[in-house]
């Protein structure tokens, strides 16, 4: 399957029907993807998860109207997608910086403007081809500490870093009641809402069903699941955190493509092991969990 094309499709629609209500499954369907799939292949394309893609746009939009014309807030929060002035209030003055009185009256135009995506055609570059291990996991039970966050405006990518720092220097792993395999630890996300870019991230270890979380701590159990494992790329403590995000990246942008399978949407999760003790050489597995993808 093409996705640059599905992708692109997709993107063009949001552009012709900026004005129009617009929904995830609505665009997931214009390009053939389940909702989940279609969420994270397009982050991994654009930059910019979904809603967050098309609410920038419409802001850009926006600016460019206050600027240039003469029509009434209300009128242009309600052209651009906004039912109400108060939310596109909101809306516009946490993106700019200023409210959208103050911007019609600024000097210049400018801010954060988000132009429309135009993809390239990928073209294969050559070097080492994804090869992941696919493999049926059993039902399993982590203990562990949650965190709610969302990949709105990167808040994961800042939340998440700061997340394991906790747990690393607060030693948690520690308290953790009975895990099966001491020292192997889990980062998970779960609870996906592709809308609103709200997950649920959960650093823990895997226990016997029933086994007691202590307060503070949450228990949650997962069903029998088929995953790609994928092994980040050997590095030092410099380059691990890159080399993980890159293989994320790759995973949606190469293996997915050409694999016949697409994410089921439920959780998936990064396993660390003594593997990523150390300063060199360090690795860990990313679980996907997929499915075959409809013909």
């Amino acid at each position: 399957m093409d996705y640059e094309a599905s992708i692109q499709r997709a993107l063009d629609y949001i552009e012709d029907h900026l004005m129009e209500t617009l929904t995830l499954e609505s665009l997931a369907e214009k390009a053939c993807f389940s909702p989940y799939h279609f969420h994270r292949v397009f982050q991994a394309m654009v930059g910019d998860s979904v809603m967050e893609y098309v609410r920038k746009r419409r802001l850009t939009v926006a600016a460019e109207r206050l600027f240039y014309h003469d029509e009434k807030v209300i009128d242009i929060a309600l052209e651009v997608g906004f039912q109400y002035q108060e939310s596109f209030n909101r809306a516009f003055k946490k993106h700019f910086g200023m409210s959208p009185k103050q911007y019609r009256k600024a000097e210049y135009l400018s801010g954060p403007f988000r132009g429309k995506v135009c993809l390239k055609p990928k073209e294969f570059q050559g070097g080492v081809r994804m090869e992941p291990k696919l493999t049926v996991k059993p039902a399993f039970h982590i203990i562990g500490y949650e965190l709610k966050t969302r990949n709105e405006d990167g808040q994961n990518n800042r939340d998440i870093p700061e997340f394991w720092q906790q747990y690393i220097r607060n030693d948690l792993g520690a308290n953790i009641p009975s895990p099966i395999h001491k020292h192997v630890e889990l980062g998970l996300c779960t609870d996906f809402q592709p809308e609103s870019g709200e997950f649920t991230y959960v650093i823990g270890m895997e226990v016997d069903a029933g086994t007691k979380p202590l307060e503070g701590m949450v228990y949650r159990s997962f069903p029998e699941q088929e995953y790609a494992v994928f092994t980040t790329p050997k590095a030092d403590e410099a380059a691990f955190t890159a080399s993980i995000q890159s293989t994320w990246n790759k995973v949606f942008t190469e293996w997915f493509p050409q694999s016949g399978y697409e994410h089921t949407g439920t959780a998936e999760f990064e396993l660390y092991d003594e593997r990523c003790y150390g300063d060199d050489n360090k690795e860990i597995d990313i679980y996907i969990p997929v499915v075959k993808k409809l013909q």
